[in-house]
């Protein structure tokens, strides 16, 4: 089962995908893509480790600010949870920042990332976040975020078994409903 979790900032989307990730394994590995650059950062990445331990859910833990599809083709463990997309492809994009062939090395690892998703042989729940349906970024690294997330979600999306929208805490199964030309 590969499942796709969408949704805004601060929508539901994680605690979501972990009791969803909860049905289909007593025990998982999260995949934690955060990095930790200042005092708030630590803080939120705290606060959710608390909360992931007093939902009683067995995970381990790893941490893949960068190395996201070489972490999924070694998972071992019955459900991997990934939180959260979007923070991985920012991590890659300041990486990148100002290297020549930044646009294509970012395709690239994008196209990786697809690649361990679709080969991943055991239950896996991806989360990110919708970030096109917002203002249009009013600058160039701004839209290219938007664009690579767009682009990077659309291609996960058509990977998945299930893809679910999260507003409002509440989660709506897209794939299924999907109208086909």
């Amino acid at each position: 089962m590969k499942v796709l979790v969408t949704g805004g900032a601060r929508s539901g989307k994680s605690s979501f995908a972990e009791r969803y990730a909860a049905t289909l394994a007593p025990e998982g590995l999260y995949v934690a893509t955060a990095h930790a650059y200042d005092e708030e950062m630590k803080a939120r990445i705290g606060l959710h480790r608390q909360e992931r331990e007093e939902r009683g859910f067995s995970w381990t833990t790893a941490e893949a600010p960068y190395a996201l599809a070489e972490t999924l083709r070694q998972a071992d463990a019955p459900v991997v949870l990934v939180d959260c997309l979007t923070l991985w492809l920012s991590n890659w994009l300041l990486r990148f920042e100002g290297h020549s062939a930044r646009d294509r090395l970012l395709e690239g690892k994008i196209g990786e990332l697809v690649e361990a998703f679709r080969e991943l042989e055991r239950p896996v729940v991806l989360v990110t976040n919708e970030v096109g349906s917002g203002l249009v970024p009013e600058n160039k690294l701004g839209r290219l975020f938007r664009d690579l997330s767009g682009r990077m979600n659309q291609r996960l999306a058509r990977e998945a078994d299930q893809v679910f929208l999260v507003t409002a805490g509440i989660a709506v199964e897209l794939k299924s409903r999907e109208f086909r030309l």
